[in-house]
């Protein structure tokens, strides 16, 4: 999951920080917000399926909040509308990357690909969690639809994307750092396809010939991530691998690459937090 109301690669980026780089902790009393700032270096490509890789080193903020309804935290920002001790329904966000076509040998001559937004509803379910709460199972379910990020945004289909994951507080061995795994596929109707993977009659050339990407499977993507909270400051990495094989548009000219590895690491120092304590324990 991803901040809201960013747009641009640097926001992107913060995003995926955000949504990736925390993991679980057990049930404690924390503050109500925390607000701190970092530095991250990350290396992604430029979208699922290109063979062109973008590195940044950049500034992040820091920011957690843990109110009964808004929430901000290593889940994304996110507000609660039902929550039990098994099922939580919440709305979440994400972001992705824009793209520069004429940074992209593939899409060459082709319209440059806007950030996107995409907001919807998810709801998680506790498979099995440790009597202190300090490791669990989770399938996740986020639905959401997409949206380009510009002046007059243009609906860019839905995407369903189930996933397992497994977070660990204390590894064995490594006191005080934290472990996340998350492991699905990802699903898209013929919109969301269709703008990253089509190709109009207009952009066909000898290399790259007209396309129409329909609905359906697009890949599995695993994660892992490990953080640790030390009392002034946070560090964080994470690694993802995502395999487009089987993919409804895996014969796309645009798809170069069906499988590669993203990661990034990022440390954040802790600059101010709230003077009341909050219970947290997902």
């Amino acid at each position: 999951m991803a901040a809201m109301g960013m747009t641009g690669k640097a926001g992107w980026v913060v995003a995926m920080l955000i949504g990736v780089l925390g993991t679980a902790q057990a049930a404690e009393d924390k503050p109500l917000w925390e607000l701190g700032a970092g530095v991250a270096a990350f290396s992604f490509p430029s979208y699922r399926g290109s063979d062109q890789t973008n590195n940044f080193l950049m500034p992040v903020p820091h920011f957690t909040y843990h109110g009964d309804f808004l929430k901000a935290d290593r889940h994304g920002i996110r507000g609660s509308f039902f929550d039990s001790d098994r099922i939580d329904l919440t709305v979440s966000a994400a972001l992705s990357p824009p793209a520069n076509s004429d940074d992209i040998t593939a899409r060459s001559g082709m319209p440059d690909l806007k950030a996107t937004f995409e907001i919807g509803p998810q709801i998680d379910l506790t498979l099995w969690r440790s009597a202190n709460r300090a490791r669990f199972v989770k399938l996740l379910l986020p639905l959401r639809a997409a949206f380009t990020v510009e002046g007059s945004p243009k609906d860019v289909g839905w995407v369903f994307h189930p996933k397992l994951n497994m977070d660990v507080t204390d590894i064995p061995g490594l006191a005080g750092w934290n472990l996340g795994l998350l492991a699905g596929p990802l699903f898209g109707d013929k919109r969301q396809h269709a703008y990253y993977y089509s190709v109009a009659p207009q952009y066909a050339t000898a290399a790259r010939p007209a396309y129409e990407a329909g609905a359906g499977y697009a890949g599995m993507q695993y994660l892992a991530a490990v953080s640790k909270r030390f009392p002034s400051y946070w560090v964080g990495a994470f690694v993802r691998y995502d395999n487009l094989s089987g993919a409804t548009f895996e014969n796309s000219p645009l798809v170069r690459q069906k499988d590669y590895v993203a990661g990034g690491i990022a440390i954040s120092w802790i600059l101010g937090e709230s003077s009341t304590r909050v219970k947290v324990d997902d």
